[in-house]
């Protein structure tokens, strides 16, 4: 008769008593530190290709294979209060201190680069009245349907009396401004501070480069009317959620929020439906906060007609809906 095997043995101890964890990354990889330093690495690495790609379907060489790294709302770089190596002022900003004396040294002066940077930003774009932000993917070309898609949405937007707001990167971003450019509207672009030179598309006529993501994603909300999401990855779906968020808890207002890209789209939007909504961790009414559309007429026709039924301060519109 064979004898059971004496698990105790097999096993190999575990002091803490603690069951091995079955938690794994999205990618199925068991998490440990070498592993994310890893995925950290290839995370960066894949939005540098993504960036470059963008740039070569274009015809254009990127600025990260050009003459080096330029970054931040000037051109000029502090050599005092600035690290050797390419770390973005975000991440610094977030990293812990050392000592006290370090801190007292660094984070007021970041604050005031933070200050100076909004400073900056509101008074480059006091003069925009209306204008539509369009977000999406940084590596596809002219060649893709999408890209035409995003530069004729533009275009009429832009002969609707809209200008056009982008990150100033290639792909989507690019025929975001170059509808506007063939629309006649103002191209503006927010340029974002890489580990990496991004550079700007040639389509933009007004460009503002920021440090910090959060500055830059006010810029985006405060003088925004819409947002037009085109497919795009993390750095898109970011924009999208802090939008759909802002609109959720009040402090924006009708935004409209449009998807370009049924079948891109379908996939995350069953998952909100059969997941999320079914869980209750959003309301039904949530799903109805965004407009997904393949055609550039029918965004431009909806956002014109948000526009002129809802051109108004967020005071307002509160208080109308109050009334209501």
């Amino acid at each position: 008769m064979k004898k059971k095997e004496d698990k105790s043995k097999a096993m190999p101890a575990n002091p803490a008593g603690r069951k091995p964890t079955r938690a794994r990354t999205a990618g199925g990889k068991k998490l440990d530190p070498q592993v994310m330093a890893s995925a950290e690495q290839q995370a960066l690495q894949g939005l540098k290709e993504r960036t470059e790609e963008g740039h070569l379907k274009a015809g254009r060489t990127p600025p990260s294979q050009g003459a080096g790294r330029r970054s931040g709302a000037t051109r000029t770089v502090d050599d005092a209060i600035r690290d050797a190596s390419p770390v973005t002022e975000d991440e610094k900003l977030l990293q812990q201190t050392g000592p006290k004396i370090d801190f007292t040294r660094t984070d007021p002066w970041r604050v005031l680069r933070i200050m100076g940077e909004f400073i900056e930003g509101f008074d480059t774009f006091a003069p925009i009245e209306k204008a539509v932000t369009i977000f999406g993917s940084a590596r596809i070309g002219p060649d893709d349907p999408h890209y035409n898609a995003a530069v004729e949405t533009a275009r009429l937007l832009a002969e609707a009396g809209f200008s056009i707001i982008t990150g100033a990167g290639p792909g989507i971003m690019e025929a975001g401004n170059k509808g506007a450019q063939l629309g006649r509207a103002r191209s503006i672009g927010c340029n974002i501070e890489l580990p990496f030179e991004q550079g700007a598309n040639p389509y933009v006529d007004t460009l503002v480069n920021f440090k910090y993501f959060f500055v830059r994603k006010t810029m985006f909300i405060k003088y925004s009317v819409a947002f037009v999401i085109f497919p795009g990855g993390f750095g898109t779906l970011d924009e999208l959620f802090e939008a759909l968020t802002l609109i959720q808890t009040g402090k924006i207002y009708r935004f409209p929020v449009i998807l370009f890209g049924r079948y891109y789209w379908a996939g995350l939007l069953r998952w909100l439906q059969a997941r999320v909504l079914s869980e209750g961790k959003i309301s039904e009414g949530d799903l109805d906060l965004m407009l997904v559309t393949d055609d550039p007429a029918e965004a431009v026709q909806a956002i014109v007609s948000a526009y002129k039924s809802l051109g108004k301060t967020a005071g307002e519109q509160f208080e109308e809906t109050t009334r209501t």
